[in-house]
């Protein structure tokens, strides 16, 4: 996998950490879709691994859960803090979690995993501080997610602007070994115009991308340029994105 600037992942999702909850339209889609999968709700101790500013740690405190959250992002970090959203908060890497061994009945990692450098990694730590008899319940976007914005963007110029998330395959080979079970969702979210489905981008902080690029700002031609390009449905301007949900039964 491409090299993955911590420093920089976390700086991208700080600066956005007020605006989230604006733009969060897909993670609430999407944590449906992984409570559905899982149908369960009772888990004492749970550990939210990339809370964000913590809506699915107020999910499972609501719940009844004793909930740790951490995040790579101490911004995001003290959003989730200032909103109560669980117990215990933590700045930390999910690939290099420091807590102990089999801790957890409920180890949730929502749209957080796709930023790791290695997602085997990623789920042995997760895994790892999950008590036997638990879970590990994660969500991640395919390489399959977002085929509008890479289209209307070979338009103005060939570098990439979207980042590049793995396989079905490669995840599946990542859960070798485990009892598991899984599902797909396509969420299709739609906006006013291209630089709105972009801002939305930007809002929930993914904007980082694993392979570098200058920033530039969108001159008037390129952003004319990437609305004619872009895949439009009646008027509207699609965003599509393809998930993974998976359910990891710890031994």
């Amino acid at each position: 996998m491409t090299p993955v600037n911590k420093q920089a992942i976390a700086a991208a999702f700080g600066r956005a950490a007020r605006s989230y909850s604006q733009h969060d339209e897909l993670q609430r889609q999407s944590a449906q879709g992984l409570l559905a999968l899982l149908n369960e709700t009772r888990f004492p101790l749970v550990l939210d691994a990339g809370c964000g500013p913590g809506a699915n740690s107020r999910h499972w405190r609501a719940a009844g859960s004793e909930v740790t959250a951490i995040d790579l992002s101490p911004d995001m970090l003290e959003e989730a803090r200032q909103q109560q959203a669980a117990h215990h908060y933590l700045v930390a890497d999910i690939e290099s979690i420091p807590l102990p061994d089999a801790r957890f009945d409920l180890v949730w990692s929502h749209l957080a995993v796709q930023w790791c450098s290695s997602l085997p990694q990623a789920l042995n730590e997760l895994y790892r501080v999950a008590r036997p008899g638990g879970c590990v319940a994660f969500t991640t976007l395919l390489e399959s997610s977002l085929p509008e914005l890479n289209q209307a963007w070979k338009a103005v110029d060939e570098q990439p602007h979207a980042n590049r998330f793995l396989p079905h395959e490669q995840v599946i080979h990542a859960l070798a070994g485990w009892r598991y079970r899984c599902a797909e969702q396509t969420i299709t979210l739609n906006f006013d115009d291209a630089f709105s489905a972009m801002r939305s981008l930007k809002g929930i902080g993914a904007t980082h991308l694993h392979a570098g690029r200058e920033k530039k700002p969108l001159t008037r031609g390129q952003l004319q340029r990437l609305e004619l390009a872009w895949p439009q449905q009646r008027g509207q301007f699609p965003l599509s994105y393809q998930l993974f949900h998976g359910i990891i039964e710890r031994d």
